[in-house]
């Protein structure tokens, strides 16, 4: 049963010890600061509509209660940079894809479930930080530079942190296997058939990706690298003595923005430098567009042997939303919440 307390039967007419008892709220008096009361007891309680705070008088003045809003939950989505591939005329090795994590929709990289949703504190600030894609080989060095790692921190949270995607192997000089990343960079194409490890794929990381395809080590006058590793599925070996190279691994198709979109595909393997020469291609949801964390694609244009730039995504509930950003995040609803979309590194104040 309610009751209503007046200025007739006010707070001070009931006694020391009393329970107010039930499930439901206790409301106390509200009001601006204009209507406080001319002459307050120590200890009056009241909310202060001006002010949108609790307040108290201790006897001198009125004092602001310290109050703090509950944290709220989010999902995310964080891709790191992909890998950039090896040189083509050297049977290059594909770049692996930018590792994936998120909580939204039913897998996250290298085919794990999808994770639990962050937590945001009211007033704290979480720093977003976008990897840049690994550079395709230079006229130096001839593999594949690893991509750089993308993440969300802030105090009180974990941080979320997913791996550059791994650089695609070469053969010639100095060989190089394929390196370990996010998903990992193919292997190359092996020459003279010496040494075998030259043409293993590098490892992907658990729960962001898979590892790359392996080259072919035959001694035949046709060599080829191995795809990069993407986020669905891992990059492909090349047929040995087939001179063709690796496709790449398949990206991920996520829809926390609110429309499917593929993120960290492996990059394609250069063909074998005699022989057929056909180069692979970059796995299913390649894209040479930033912020997609693909992999450099061996066999491309020199834009395209560079590994992708990642992104990051937070889906906030809109009635939680402070809209208080730096880095210029494009921001966007569906349904009853609100998308932040970092293509480039910044802060989200919640």
């Amino acid at each position: 049963m309610a009751t209503t307390i007046n200025g007739d039967t006010g707070i001070d007419k009931l006694q020391d010890g009393t329970t107010v008892s039930g499930t439901g709220g206790f409301s106390i008096p509200s009001g601006t600061t204009a209507q406080r009361p001319a002459s307050p007891s120590v200890g009056v309680l009241r909310y202060n509509t001006t002010e949108s705070s609790y307040e108290t008088y201790d006897g001198t003045e009125w004092v602001k209660m310290n109050t703090q809003s509950y944290p709220y939950s989010a999902d995310f989505l964080v891709l790191a940079g992909g890998g950039g591939s090896a040189r083509t005329n050297y049977y290059g090795g594909g770049g692996g894809g930018g590792g994936l994590r998120t909580s939204y929709g039913a897998t996250s990289g290298g085919g794990s479930a999808n994770e639990s949703q962050i937590s945001l504190n009211p007033g704290t600030t979480y720093t977003i930080t976008i990897g840049a894609g690994g550079a395709g080989a230079g006229t130096t060095d001839y593999s594949g530079t690893t991509g750089s790692n993308s993440s969300i921190a802030g105090s009180g949270l974990t941080t979320v942190t997913s791996l550059g995607g791994g650089g695609g192997g070469y053969t010639l000089n100095t060989p190089s296997a394929g390196k370990p990343g996010g998903c990992g960079g193919g292997g190359a194409g092996d020459t003279y058939g010496k040494d075998l490890s030259w043409a293993y794929g590098g490892a992907g990381t658990s729960g962001q990706g898979y590892d790359g395809g392996d080259g072919d080590y035959n001694n035949t006058n046709a060599y080829a690298g191995g795809g990069g590793g993407g986020t669905g599925s891992a990059g492909v070996d090349t047929v040995p003595a087939s001179g063709t190279g690796g496709n790449g691994g398949n990206a991920t198709s996520v829809s926390i923005t609110g429309s499917a979109v593929n993120y960290g595909a492996g990059g394609g393997a250069a063909g074998g430098f005699y022989g057929t020469n056909i180069a692979g291609t970059g796995g299913t949801g390649w894209s040479s567009s930033a912020n997609t964390g693909s992999g450099g694609s061996a066999h491309s244009s020199p834009t395209n042997t560079n590994g992708k730039s990642g992104v990051v995504i937070l889906r906030i509930p809109t009635a939680k939303y402070s809209g208080t950003t730096t880095g210029s995040p494009t921001v966007t609803t569906d349904g009853t919440d609100t998308i932040l979309k970092f293509t480039s590194s910044g802060s989200y104040t919640a």
